[in-house]
């Protein structure tokens, strides 16, 4: 198994990915760490799972434990009205459109938003790269965009009434909000003293500081003939907050002890992070009939497009995407994922008791030859008998 996925990684970086790194892992430990290519284009620093790469989106996992263990300590309630924990919502409203002057149409939110839809999506939040809508609003308020860090970046409308829908969006760096607000600490503290510390991922953190930005991967972007090239990349130097939905950098070996630590309902090496009812509250789908995880793009160089598997559905949990059958490349009905938009990607299967982490650094999402190089790790890693029936 481990020498087909070191051939996949070996022929997906010499043509089309810089570099790539894979981790596979179950509950008893690490099944293999294999990597390849370089951390930057034509560099000479090679890539290896102690890279540095920005986590993006896979920071809104992390950033959802934090929260059920406020939820366990009785701090955070999953149904009542957020607003006596964030006073700035608690009165939303709903963008419906422009009118004929190119203002804003809104009207108050028909009920109030909860914590229960900041961890599920359907909090009536959108991304400006995936809603049209909110991507005006922006540009005709001038507003800044949330990747600035600046706090005013927040203070958006919301798409629809809570509950009434899944859409990608704000909600996990409202829910870092709410974690703040809850615990009295500063986000990044919280992690570092409540998850990332206690299961030993010494280089997961927001932002970067000097020792993760000695191993940082470099991000990369095709143009317009298709070839790679290193682009200009670094978070905020000082944000006005931590971003829950995207602001960890960390390194796919840190990032497999995390899934592990889920895996194994709450636990690593001896240390638990949540109770075992609590990660299987998680793993179930908490939006009913709602369909989750198709995110389409009005800004291409953000995400290109990818749609599910025929005849597969997704629900999504607290903080995770849950295919509801089993998907062809042999992960099992109710595993868990999500993914970054630098093409960062991980699964957890508890039912074949596997994990699976792959990281490289590619913009836009979907990338080709990034998505096709996860596919096929996830295949391998199926094929060569990792899993557990």
């Amino acid at each position: 198994m481990s020498a087909g996925i070191a051939a996949l990684l070996r022929q997906a970086t010499a043509g089309g990915v810089p570099g790539a790194v894979f981790l596979l892992g179950n509950a008893e430990g690490v099944i293999t760490e294999l990597a390849a290519g370089q951390r930057a284009q034509g560099g000479a620093a090679a890539m290896t799972p102690d890279t540095v790469f920005w986590l993006a989106s896979m920071t809104k996992p992390i950033v959802s434990v934090a929260a059920m263990q406020l939820v366990e300590s009785g701090k955070l309630t999953l149904d009542a009205p957020i607003a006596p924990v964030l006073p700035a919502l608690a009165a939303p409203e709903v963008l419906e459109g422009f009118d004929a002057a190119g203002r804003p149409r809104l009207r108050p939110a028909a009920r109030p938003i909860t914590l229960r839809h900041l961890l599920t999506h359907t909090s009536g939040f959108a991304y400006d790269f995936g809603n049209a809508d909110i991507l005006r609003y922006i540009r005709d308020k001038n507003l800044p965009r949330v990747a600035s860090g600046q706090r005013a970046a927040l203070d958006l409308p919301l798409v629809f009434d809570p509950g009434e829908r899944w859409e990608y969006g704000i909600s996990t760096d409202w829910l870092g909000r709410a974690v703040e607000a809850a615990s009295g600490e500063r986000l990044d503290a919280y992690i570092a003293k409540n998850i990332t510390g206690p299961l030993g991922m010494a280089d997961t953190g927001f932002g970067l500081d000097a020792g993760r930005a000695a191993r940082v991967a470099a991000m990369h972007m095709r143009g317009p003939d298709g070839a790679l090239g290193v682009i200009p990349f670094a978070p905020p130097p000082a944000p006005e907050f931590h971003a829950g939905g995207h602001g960890l950098y960390a390194t796919p070996r840190d990032y497999l002890r995390f899934t592990r630590a889920l895996l194994r309902g709450g636990e690593l090496d001896g240390v638990r992070i949540l109770k075992a009812e609590t990660v299987a509250r998680m793993g179930e789908n908490q939006i009913g009939d709602l369909r989750a995880g198709i995110v389409r793009s009005v800004i291409p160089e953000m995400a290109l497009d990818i749609l599910p598997p025929p005849g597969i559905d997704f629900g999504w949990g607290f903080g995770f995407l849950i295919n509801r059958q089993p998907l062809p490349t042999g992960r099992g009905a109710g595993s868990l994922s999500w993914s970054g938009v630098a093409n960062t990607y991980f699964w957890i299967d508890p039912g074949q008791d596997l994990t699976g982490v792959m990281m490289t650094q590619i913009m836009p999402f979907g990338d080709p030859a990034a998505f096709n190089l996860a596919l096929g790790c996830e295949i391998a890693a199926y094929q060569g008998g990792a899993a557990r029936a």
